[in-house]
């Protein structure tokens, strides 16, 4: 088994969340599981839609955690960069020194 030695963050508008997860289904032999929340976003280069969003000044978003293998999170990167070309998507990987479950 490969080790799980990286955290894979994907923030992506709200309304492309349904589209990303069933991309990450399709995925299967890359992605085991992961953690979606629902987070709001900040920043210069973000696009406000609609109303509500421009009112509050942040913008909705998904956020999901993937822990996986690293070379696994760079294959899965290039993937999903080709099936969905948005600027709005973001994403960051970090360095996971241990995983586990409690039994």
């Amino acid at each position: 088994m490969k080790p799980y030695d990286t955290a894979l963050t994907i923030v992506a508008p709200k309304g492309l969340e349904e589209n990303l997860v069933d991309r990450l289904l399709e995925l299967s032999e890359l992605v085991s599981g992961f953690t979606i929340t629902r987070v709001e976003g900040q920043g210069h280069a973000m696009p406000l839609h609609g109303t509500t969003e421009e009112v509050r000044g942040r913008a909705r978003r998904a956020e999901i955690q993937i822990v996986m293998n690293g070379e696994d999170a760079a294959r899965l990167i290039g993937q999903l960069k080709q099936a969905l070309p948005i600027s709005e998507i973001a994403y960051w990987m970090t360095p996971v020194t241990e995983f586990g479950r409690f039994k």
